[in-house]
């Protein structure tokens, strides 16, 4: 017997091509991301931002929490000179009390303040200790100085602030350092466990990350109202992501982490390998907003992103794309003068000395000027 007539003519989209589904383009054309402020679909600024946030909280899964008291605990502590340098530990939710690290400039206060959101990296030994050098530890010690040394241009960036006057507080994300450590193949089965439980790990991280930032603005030797967050790669994904959920994150640096959603899920982008991106997925969001959406979220607040030309994770067409989207965003609040966006022609994934050079200067003219 013949059954062609209910056999549909093409076949080419009924799998998969390599990880993506072989109809992912018509899934990319479905995505009108319906809450975006350049949709066209909203006119006040102050509301779109509103119904934007409240979204954005809704597909991060929120604990349900009851704003646990911090109540942190100094573990040991060391004079570098112009600051101090402590081991502390704290609460960011009922279930997680959390190690980090902070460096406290000596003199009088109250400090401008950043929030250091460590990298990923695909190394999870090191977290907190990325951005901030340790010193109580000789093998994390030794880690962190040849992770600096590929990525940082050997700099410590929580030292250099530091000794440029900022309190700086770096803690570790779940599955790194004292928070692990997970390793590369175990990254999505932590995640799939996690929204077994009802939690995302995306969700997770960011609900944590306004909760740091929310303790560090909350500090007696921190002034309130001059509080940053800085990152690169997955650290300046929660930094621009910070910026935009918490008050409390007055300014932003964003370091080789920012593109559009369609333009960075394309094969061949590391981004399909999945594992690692758990940590920046958040179920269903896509629907309504696109990643420079969410960053937008953070207008009018001053904004720094930089990416570089050469950086193989982030198609350069889809870095100027999300760019023109955000310069939209800040100029609808008549905030152009904010938004500072740089792709560094020559360079690929990396913050090297040049680099946060200026954006140290950048900062200083935002929270200390």
């Amino acid at each position: 017997m013949n059954h062609s007539r209910n056999q549909p003519e093409e076949t080419s989209n009924i799998g998969i091509k390599g990880t993506l589904p072989a109809f992912s383009e018509q899934l990319k054309n479905r995505l009108t991301f319906t809450l975006s402020w350049t949709s066209g679909n909203f006119s006040n600024f102050e509301e779109w931002r509103e119904a934007a946030r409240a979204k954005v909280w809704e597909h991060i899964l929120p604990l349900p929490e009851h704003r646990t008291p911090f109540n942190p605990e100094t573990i040991s502590q060391q004079d570098r000179g112009a600051f101090f340098a402590r081991k502390i530990v704290f609460n960011l939710t009922e279930f997680s009390r959390v190690p980090a690290l902070m460096l406290i400039p000596k003199g009088r206060g109250p400090f401008p303040a950043v929030l250091l959101l460590h990298d990923h990296g695909s190394k999870f030994d090191i977290g907190k200790e990325k951005v901030i050098e340790p010193w109580d530890d000789r093998l994390k010690l030794e880690s962190a100085q040849a992770w600096s040394k590929q990525l940082y241009d050997g700099s410590f960036i929580g030292n250099e602030l530091a000794a440029r006057g900022y309190c700086v507080l770096a803690h570790d994300a779940l599955g790194w350092g004292e928070r692990g450590v997970v390793s590369y193949e175990t990254q999505q089965a932590l995640a799939c466990n996690l929204l077994n439980l009802g939690v995302s790990l995306a969700g997770l991280t960011a609900y944590e990350d306004v909760r740091s930032a929310e303790f560090l603005a909350s500090l007696p030797e921190v002034d309130p109202a001059r509080v940053a967050a800085a990152g690169l790669s997955m650290g300046a994904f929660r930094a621009w992501q910070v910026a935009a959920l918490s008050d409390a994150v007055k300014a932003g640096v964003a370091v080789c982490w920012m593109t559009t959603l369609k333009g960075v899920v394309v094969p061949g982008n590391n981004i399909l390998r999945g594992q690692s991106a758990f940590y920046m997925t958040h179920p269903g969001l896509a629907r309504y907003l696109d990643y420079p959406d969410i960053a937008g979220l953070a207008a009018p607040k001053p904004m720094l992103f930089y990416n570089g030309g050469k950086d193989a994770l982030f198609p350069l067409d889809s870095v100027q794309e999300a760019y023109r989207k955000m310069r939209r965003i800040w100029g609808s609040g008549q905030a152009d003068d904010r938004l500072e966006t740089k792709i560094w022609p020559d360079l690929g994934h990396e913050f090297n000395l040049e680099q946060q050079k200026e954006a140290f200067h950048w900062l200083d003219h935002w929270l200390k000027n």
